[in-house]
């Protein structure tokens, strides 16, 4: 077991937690790291591209000009793939970009992340992130004083006044605990969580 220092959000020492080896001395693999995060991230796209076929283009089917005669070269109608405003060949249609990953391959990834944020000290973790004021300037004046970057809030339960304060900080994101994923571990610097939402996910990685 490794014991944890937990702060106030006035950054001072208020208790430890402990966090099993498994979690805290997991051993970083960037195969699964990197197929968790495509996988993350290919579920994000909607897949709605379409170009219209041959069958859907609007207008008429009438050919063009008769086959002989006129000099130029033989043409059938206007939803011809060769014409301007014509049909698209074998363009993209409609189609799912998910692909599947084992469940514990995805959970060895994120336990491997969250140990490297603990290895480089960039996980910090607080008794609470509640606020008693929701001004956003007051919040930004908080983490400059926490010398926080680009950085991720993970916990397990909303404070209404945190929301307000943060949403609009393009350089912070807030998730629930059950919400945490690799891709975002990854993307910000810092990462910041509840004692209680690092028991959560501690839970859901051992299971």
């Amino acid at each position: 077991m490794a014991s944890l220092k937990v702060y106030s959000l006035e950054n001072q020492e208020v208790g430890t937690v402990d966090l099993h080896d498994d979690l805290a001395q997991a051993t970083l693999n960037p195969f699964i790291v990197k197929d968790t995060v495509v996988s993350y991230l290919n579920g994000l796209r909607q897949g709605t591209h379409k170009t219209k076929e041959r069958s859907e283009v609007t207008g008429s089917r009438r050919k063009l000009f008769r086959q002989k005669g006129t000099g130029n070269a033989r043409a059938g109608s206007a939803q011809s793939p060769v014409r301007r405003h014509g049909a698209t060949v074998f363009g993209p249609t409609p189609r799912s970009y998910k692909t599947d990953i084992n469940k514990k391959v995805k959970k060895k990834a994120l336990a491997s992340v969250l140990s490297e944020k603990l290895k480089n000290g960039q996980l910090l973790i607080v008794d609470n992130l509640k606020l008693e004021d929701h001004k956003t300037k007051k919040f930004l004046a908080w983490m400059e004083t926490m010398n926080l970057k680009k950085t991720l809030f993970v916990s397990s339960e909303q404070d209404s006044n945190f929301e307000l304060a943060s949403r609009n900080v393009t350089f912070v994101k807030s998730v629930h605990a059950s919400g945490l994923n690799v891709y975002d571990v990854l993307n910000h610097t810092n990462l910041v969580m509840t004692k209680q939402s690092l028991m959560d996910v501690e839970g859901r990685l051992l299971k």
